[in-house]
């Protein structure tokens, strides 16, 4: 090689290590202007509320009043003002173990007491919602930490994947709006019982819906589109081709009017009975055959149209082409969980009184206020964990570290091994305050 090719393999390399050295550079630039950023609101923030505690009242009277819009104008630009209806009182009562998705844990219960500020009746608010099963609730991320967002998230089923913000359910988002289907229990008055959920106490709620499958499961909707298909080919087919069981009548009425003499008291001869009655057979086996061609030329034609459906009729469409998730929601990643409790572990959990036990009090054992008793909670306790709650930094950089979280008046110790989680110890939440 000549000595013109090793300086600029030389210069080739030099370029690399700076090129290497200014993106270390300005990613460490993004952090701290990340960093700065959040110190600025926190800042912000803080002067906003030392503000608002001072008297500024001489100052108020000195400005000119602000503009404001009508309620009508600000609700035709989207600028509304949202009011709770009420909150939520869980079973969950930090952000550790609540699960993510209201199906993983179905013993978890939750009350939502209508406020008497929105109605002055709430119970008439709730009149004829107990017809339904399920309901849709809307609710704030009100424990979300700070109002910052970025497009691209990396959800714990993905163990590090990026992916769009608006591809999945995180609670960071523009809106910190969440939304959750829940079971209705029972209402008593103006409060409403809810079980398979996936909110922590002190939820604010914005809106509940009742839950209709005719109009919010695409599966429902498929059947219901589907049946006019069904109707419309059966009828085809009832017309255009005799079934086996229409031949096998007409067969017997060959044979009976074969039998029968006719007025002038003769019989049709043995030849024509014969010849009709075979006349039949041939019918239903060419119709047999054509039912097969048939149906092997409908599967060509599926499989040469990307579409599926035949020209000829109506398209009836099916589950798939309603609804579609992505691929990482079934198989994703991060597999499931093994639980496992310890000796310990179960004998703490045993000492835990069921919600529904009548008599006196008994002060040396903890009671539970949603579950309703001990086994409910070991299913409760393997729900939350077999998901893995989490994080994807705490799963990465903090293995060897125990893990807690709080249900219901229990709170539990627990550790993750590799493909188990193992419960060390239940404890109940007033001994804990009591030892702080």
């Amino acid at each position: 090689m000549s000595p013109a090719c090793d300086c600029c393999v030389e210069h080739v390399s030099t370029l690399k290590r700076q090129v290497s050295v200014m993106r270390k550079e300005i990613k460490n630039l993004r952090q701290m202007l990340d960093t700065a950023t959040r110190t600025h609101r926190k800042h912000i923030l803080s002067i906003q509320s030392a503000l608002s505690k001072t008297s500024v009242q001489g100052l108020e009277k000195d400005l000119p009043p602000p503009p404001t819009a009508s309620p009508q104008e600000a609700l035709e630009h989207g600028n509304i003002q949202t009011i709770p209806i009420g909150y939520i009182s869980s079973c969950f009562s930090m952000k550790n173990g609540t699960p993510r998705q209201p199906t993983v844990c179905g013993p978890s219960r939750a009350e939502l007491r209508l406020k008497q500020s929105v109605f002055n009746n709430p119970e008439h608010a709730l009149v004829g919602l107990e017809q339904y099963s399920h309901v849709w609730v809307i609710f704030l991320f009100h424990k979300n930490g700070h109002m910052s967002y970025k497009a691209k998230v990396k959800p714990p089923r993905l163990d590090g994947q990026r992916v769009g913000v608006y591809s999945t359910r995180s609670p960071h988002r523009p809106n910190a709006l969440g939304l959750t289907l829940a079971k209705l229990d029972k209402i008593i008055g103006d409060t409403i019982h809810l079980s398979d959920i996936d909110m922590i106490a002190g939820t604010p709620v914005l809106d509940i819906k009742p839950y209709i499958p005719e109009y919010d499961s695409p599966s429902t909707r498929m059947r219901d589109d589907c049946e006019p298909c069904q109707q419309l080919d059966s009828a085809r087919l009832s017309a255009n081709h005799p079934t086996e069981a229409q031949l096998n009548v007409k067969k017997i009425a060959v044979k009976s009017v074969a039998d029968t003499p006719n007025k002038d008291g003769c019989q049709f001869p043995n030849s024509l009975q014969g010849d009709a009655l075979a006349m039949l057979e041939e019918v239903k086996a060419y119709l047999s055959q054509s039912d097969f061609r048939q149906a092997s030329s409908a599967g060509k034609r599926r499989d040469s149209d990307p579409s599926g459906v035949e020209q000829d009729q109506p398209p009836c469409y099916r589950e798939e082409a309603y609804s579609t998730i992505a691929g990482w929601i079934r198989e994703p990643p991060v597999a499931s969980l093994e639980v496992r409790f310890t000796p310990h572990a179960e004998r703490d959990l045993a000492q835990f009184l069921p919600t529904e036990q009548s008599g006196p009090p008994v002060s040396d054992r903890p009671r539970f206020k949603f579950l309703r008793n001990s086994e409910e909670a070991a299913v409760a306790i393997r729900g939350v964990l077999s998901a893995d709650p989490r994080s994807v930094y705490r799963r990465t950089r903090c293995k060897d570290k125990l893990f807690f979280f709080t249900l219901d008046s229990a709170d539990i110790t627990c550790w993750f091994g590799q493909g188990f989680a193992e419960v060390l110890q239940v404890r109940p939440v007033q001994y804990l305050m009591e030892a702080t």
